[in-house]
């Protein structure tokens, strides 16, 4: 549990940063003549939107998505590990380094997918809450509503998950494989 908040927690923290960018991010992809640079995105936003509206309005979203990721990704992860080794009868010590990358690599794919799944209905609406105009006007969460009426629940959860589990499963993948290459490198 303590684990689990604190990955929630230092999210929720790296959220707050992390919003903006993807504001802009998301603006500049979906309307790639907005402007030209990334600082000139963000001017624009605030200056057309305003700060909470401009970069924030998709922070319900973002929370949505990557504590629910985080937290799968990390719990996952560890469990799908734990249950390599031990259909092995073996610990991480009693293993080479290849059949340990083995393990970080394919109990990374297992934790990319399902965080994906997890993440996935929130990343969609947070990449809708990002484009002009969408969700009408009114409040965060009621443009949020909107949204979620206009695209239904169903295509919602599923629009793009196929893909969105690719991705997420080889980068979560690589990111476990790297982390576990560089502890043992280090010896710890």
């Amino acid at each position: 549990a303590i684990y689990l908040g604190a990955a929630a927690g230092a999210e929720f923290i790296a959220d707050i940063f992390l919003c903006p960018l993807e504001a802009c991010r998301i603006r500049s992809v979906s309307d790639p003549g907005y402007a030209a640079s990334l600082p000139g995105v963000a001017a624009r936003l605030v200056k057309e939107e305003g700060v909470v509206r401009g970069f924030y309005s998709g922070f319900g979203p973002i929370l949505f998505k990557q504590i629910p990721y985080t937290m799968a990704k990390f719990a996952v992860q560890g469990r799908a590990a734990e249950a390599m080794y031990g259909s092995m009868g073996k610990t991480p010590a009693d293993c080479g380094a290849v059949l340990n990358t083995g393990v970080s690599l394919g109990s990374g794919v297992i934790a990319g997918v399902v965080s994906a799944i997890i993440s996935h209905p929130a990343d969609t609406l947070l990449s809708k809450m990002n484009k002009a105009g969408a969700g009408g006007d009114g409040s965060i969460p009621q443009r949020m509503m909107n949204i979620t009426k206009e695209t239904g629940v169903v295509k919602l959860c599923t629009q793009g998950l196929g893909a969105r589990c690719v991705m997420i499963g080889t980068l979560t993948a690589l990111q476990f494989g790297i982390f576990d290459t560089v502890m043992r490198t280090l010896g710890a």
